[in-house]
């Protein structure tokens, strides 16, 4: 394998439990990245020449290496993945009653650039970059081995992809279920993996969803940015008297609607289709109240460079949202942007409090689930937050 050389004390971070060598730590001069070919293994060095681990290269990327493993002798291949694989799914069967998680998280499984969602016995996989984009064979054959699937689904079409010159796709490589079954929390559903969002479903969010269940019974329920009803519908399963899912995606609702017909509570489910924002302005208008509001948007925050903007966004969605809020209501406010800190978002739940003279008490907290481990390392790989709020009239 070649050999990539850091520059002197850019190795302090990766000793430190980090796996990410940035294009700028790179002794450039000792190893161009430009003799390197995207996906390329090769060996990380210290400047002294001391061996650091085996990692996946792009060089076009300001990411340009990702630590696979410490080991001297590790190449990244089909016994490796077997490896990282069956440690990654120990876990999820110890912490999961079904066969329902995520059950590759990328880095925090030993595995950059690999996402695997299981659906009982259907897998979607996605790849974003272009080392494990290299190995997408030995990746249906160790998920073949150690689980016979009915289904392997490669949902590649991420945005990842482009800074990594891959092309998109949507293909199965085994069977061709679309539309999986799973259960989350004792409430079923029915996932569009081929044309949804992501791998068609989001299992992040199963802790604070199950959380529902304790505020939910007999009271009237907003949830923006339903997608297909993974708050809405198990509120509803959880004894609501009436939920409302908004999003702006015809599809997505549609499927709001199966999988409360599948849970037997599609009597107390109704969609309304548009803008978030828009549909929220016209309920205000209409003197709407709701008991518990969910607000659960899209990254707001994709890049560093989004930060001013997307907090705005936030801001102006909460405010929305409390505007809605029967007197002692709840809000669940979430965020999967990894560069929005939960305590930024606490102040911004604060301060947009206070502009309507209202008073705030965080009574729980939630962040992504054990399929979705944190590596203390790397802050990066904890980016989900779900606060539940209560919203008072001030005293």
């Amino acid at each position: 394998m070649k050999q990539l050389k850091l520059r002197k004390g850019a190795e302090k971070r990766i000793k430190a439990g980090h796996l990410w060598v940035y294009s700028n730590e790179v002794d450039v001069n000792a190893t161009p990245l430009k003799d390197f070919s995207a996906g390329e293994q090769c060996l990380l060095e210290s400047a002294s020449g001391q061996h650091l681990g085996l990692v996946i290269v792009n060089p076009a990327n300001l990411i340009c290496g990702r630590l696979v493993s410490r080991d001297k002798q590790a190449k990244l291949d089909k016994s490796l993945l077997t490896h990282r694989i069956k440690i990654a799914s120990a876990l999820r069967e110890q912490r999961y009653d079904s066969a329902c998680y995520r059950l590759v998280y990328g880095d925090s499984d030993g595995l950059p650039g690999l996402v695997i969602d299981r659906f009982l016995n259907h897998f979607v996989v996605q790849i974003s970059n272009a080392g494990m984009e290299r190995l997408k064979d030995e990746i249906v054959q160790v998920l073949e081995k150690l689980f016979k699937p009915e289904s392997i689904l490669f949902k590649n079409n991420g945005k990842m992809r482009l800074s990594e010159g891959l092309e998109s796709y949507v293909t199965f490589a085994k069977g061709d279920c679309a539309v999986p079954q799973l259960e989350e929390n004792g409430v079923k559903f029915r996932v569009p993996t081929t044309t949804g969002q992501k791998t068609g479903w989001f299992y992040d969010h199963r802790e604070g969803r199950d959380a529902l269940r304790h505020y939910v019974k007999g009271k009237r329920v907003l949830d923006l940015f339903s997608y297909i009803g993974g708050w809405g519908v198990q509120a509803a399963a959880f004894g609501a008297k009436e939920v409302v899912c908004v999003d702006s995606s015809s599809q997505a609702l549609e499927y709001v609607a199966k999988n409360a017909q599948l849970n037997e509570c599609a009597d107390k489910v109704s969609v309304l289709e548009g803008d978030v924002f828009d549909v929220c302005k016209t309920l205000k208008a209409e003197g709407q109240r709701f008991d518990v509001v969910i607000a659960d948007p899209p990254a707001f925050i994709p890049r560093r460079k989004d930060k001013k903007a997307g907090e705005a966004a936030y801001q102006r969605l909460n405010q929305l949202a409390m505007r809605l809020l029967s007197k002692d209501g709840l809000l669940v406010s979430a965020s999967c942007s990894m560069h929005l800190a939960e305590e930024t978002l606490v102040d911004i739940l604060r301060k947009t409090a206070r502009t309507l003279e209202k008073d705030t008490q965080i009574i729980e907290r939630f962040t992504q689930g054990a399929d979705h481990p944190v590596l203390s390392a790397i802050p990066e790989t904890r980016y989900l937050k779900a606060l539940f709020v209560r919203v008072l009239p001030q005293g």
